[in-house]
């Protein structure tokens, strides 16, 4: 009857039937932090992130895989995205593509892939044949793989994966309209395995991005709050911190917290794995 009711009543359910999604992917936190491990070893390891699938779940990838860079201070070489049909389908439907494994293949050798990367694959329904073959070909390099799937335990593809998460939202209000339930499931995932893997990569601090590398104004914005906010600094002092420290908003902490030059202070992050609170401890937020 959703045809047939007030426009607010289609609101309100349509609203109401998302929480099952969220529901989903709590249900899945174990799986979840096994895959963000799994993320941060091959990264810390000097791999890259790679995000590949088709339609909305491509689409979802290429917009993570955007918006890791400057959240983390990533450099842009560090994670890729793959999507069936080229950047055209992040605009424009590409079913053909979908069904193509050779462009799956192709495309998954123009980016590289290779044994230290870990794949992070992605499907809000079926597992397409240009999934399937991005997987084989994942595999095939022993590149890690990490599997996000709605389509339910049977199309999982659990030997090509790693980590095989089936988030299992349940049916959409509108049949087959994944784009919906699903893509909101899938969205969640990404974003807690992406920040939960960059997260024990150091790349936060408490609740603060600490490792920000400015090359904007709205950067250097970000970059000098930062350093304020942890060193009781005036903005002037520690934007000439961060200049010393190359540019680096956690480099110029630990050399005001550790009282070293920018040389030690690269160091002691190596040497700590990048995990800041290991070198100056506890600082009140």
């Amino acid at each position: 009857m959703l045809d047939s009711l007030p426009v607010e009543e289609v609101i309100k359910l349509l609203v109401e039937d998302e929480t099952s999604a969220v529901k989903a992917v709590r249900a899945r936190a174990a799986a979840l932090a096994s895959a963000a491990q799994l993320m941060a070893d091959r990264l810390a390891a000097g791999g890259r992130l790679v995000y590949v699938g088709v339609g909305t779940a491509g689409r979802l990838g290429a917009l993570e895989a955007a918006e890791c860079v400057p959240a983390f201070g990533l450099p842009q070489s560090l994670v890729t995205s793959i999507i069936a049909g080229g950047p055209h389908a992040l605009a424009r439907v590409a079913e053909a593509a979908q069904d193509n494994p050779r462009e799956a293949d192709q495309r998954m050798r123009r980016a590289a892939v290779g044994p230290q990367d870990v794949v992070c694959a992605l499907a809000d329904a079926e597992i397409s044949p240009f999934l399937q073959a991005a997987l084989d070909y994942a595999r095939f390099r022993r590149a890690a793989i990490i599997l996000l799937t709605c389509a339910g335990p049977e199309a999982s593809a659990d030997p090509l994966a790693d980590v095989v998460i089936d988030l299992a939202p349940g049916p959409e209000m509108i049949a087959g309209y994944t784009r919906r339930k699903a893509a909101t499931a899938l969205k969640l995932a990404l974003e807690a395995v992406a920040t939960a893997a960059f997260v024990r990569l150091g790349k936060t601090y408490g609740g603060l991005m600490v490792d920000v590398r400015p090359t904007t104004p709205r950067g250097w914005q970000r970059a000098t709050w930062v350093v304020t906010r942890l060193t009781n600094l005036s903005e002037d002092e520690a934007v000439k911190l961060i200049k010393k420290a190359g540019g680096r908003a956690k480099v110029a902490l630990v050399m005001h917290h550790a009282r070293v030059n920018a040389a030690r202070a690269r160091e002691l992050l190596i040497q700590h794995k990048g995990l800041l609170r290991a070198i100056i401890g506890d600082v009140d937020l």
